[in-house]
């Protein structure tokens, strides 16, 4: 998982929409375990709240590094704090690349 590994906190690259989609799938599936696991052992969610600060951080990089990907400001993000501000985001995660270099790097598709 490159996103955990490498770019824990990264803030400066460009992230492919796999590697974006991915990481949230791992997460999902993360989150579902640990909340099992919280409940099966009553640890009243704590087990996911410390899951989730570990996550938090990393999860705000991948998401700055896919709007450059698309060609967008890391200051997108802060559309999650506004109401329907999620689906402009969603969009944003959802389109390919920009072709080619922009103002955050080269293609990570390499062709």
């Amino acid at each position: 998982m490159d996103c955990i590994k490498k770019n824990y906190a990264n803030f400066n690259a460009k992230a492919r929409r796999k590697e974006y989609w991915m990481f949230n799938l791992f997460n999902i599936i993360v989150c579902f375990v640990v909340i099992l696991l919280d409940s099966l052992l009553e640890f009243n969610y704590v087990l996911s709240l410390i899951y989730v600060l570990a996550i938090l951080l990393p999860s705000y990089a991948v998401t700055v590094r896919r709007l450059h990907d698309t060609g967008n400001s890391g200051w997108w993000l802060l559309l999650m704090f506004v109401p329907f501000g999620g689906i402009i985001l969603l969009i944003f995660c959802l389109i390919d690349s920009t072709p080619g270099p922009n103002q955050y790097g080269e293609n990570p598709k390499r062709f």
